[in-house]
C-alpha cells in the first residue's frame, strides 16, 4: 500500500508540474475519450487505454498524458525487475538460465534507470520553447528508447528451445508486458513533442 501511494504521490506531483506547461486540448468531450483516441497512436491501443484510464480524472492536456505513461512504464518496470531479481533463487535453475537471469537483472535496472530519468526531465519540460524543448525532448526519446532497448534485451537472453521452461516463460510474460507498455509511452512522447512542436510553428507571426 505504501509502495502504491509513494507512486501516486510522484505521478500526481509530475502530472501538476505538467499541468502548468500546457492548456487543456479542446475537442474532447471526456477525458476517457480523450485517452482512447490519444491510444490509437501507439501500437498497443487497448493496452493502453487499460494503464490509463485509471488516471483520467488528473490527465488533462497532452503533456500530463505523456508523463502519466512513462510514470506507468517506470512503476510497471520496476514491479518486473524486483520479479525478475527473485528468480536467481528458483530451485533447479540450469546454469545458463541463471546467466541469463543475471543478465536480465542488469538490463531491468538499466531500463529502470532511464525510465526514471525520462519522467523527471518530462515533468519539467514547463514552459520550455524552441531549442530548449527540443533539447528536453530529444533526452527523453533517447532514454525511453534505450529503456524499451533494454527490455527487448533481457527477453533475448531466452532465445532458443534450450532456453524453454518455467524461467523462461515467467520472464517473457512480465517483461513482455514490460516492453508493450514501454513501447506505447514512447509512442504518447513522440505524440506529444510533435503536436507541441507543431502548435508553436502555428503560433509564430
Amino acid at each position: 500500500m505504501a509502495k502504491v501511494s509513494l507512486f501516486s504521490l510522484a505521478l500526481f506531483f509530475h502530472l501538476y508540474l505538467a499541468g502548468m506547461a500546457d492548456s487543456p486540448i479542446p475537442g474532447h468531450s471526456t477525458p476517457a475519450n480523450f485517452i482512447r483516441n490519444s491510444c490509437r497512436a501507439t501500437r498497443y491501443p487497448a493496452l493502453c487505454v487499460q494503464c490509463l484510464s485509471g488516471y483520467g480524472h488528473a490527465i488533462r492536456n497532452e503533456h500530463q498524458l505523456a508523463v502519466t505513461a512513462l510514470s506507468v512504464s517506470l512503476s510497471r518496470a520496476r514491479s518486473a525487475a524486483v520479479f525478475v531479481g527473485k528468480l536467481t533463487k528458483v530451485r533447479g535453475i540450469k546454469k545458463r538460465e541463471f546467466l541469463a537471469v543475471k543478465d536480465c537483472i542488469e538490463n531491468m535496472g538499466d531500463g529502470v534507470d532511464r525510465l526514471s530519468q525520462s519522467v523527471r526531465e518530462l515533468g519539467h519540460v514547463g514552459r520550455a520553447v524552441g531549442q530548449d524543448f527540443t533539447w528536453h525532448m530529444s533526452n527523453v526519446q533517447t532514454w525511453v528508447s534505450a529503456a524499451l532497448t533494454d527490455e527487448n534485451t533481457c527477453l533475448d537472453g531466452f532465445d532458443g528451445r534450450f532456453m524453454d521452461g518455467n524461467v523462461k516463460a515467467a520472464i517473457r510474460r512480465r517483461v513482455t508486458n514490460v516492453a508493450q507498455v514501454t513501447c506505447n509511452a514512447l509512442a504518447l512522447v513522440n505524440r506529444f513533442a510533435a503536436r507541441h512542436q507543431a502548435a508553436a510553428v502555428t503560433e509564430k507571426p
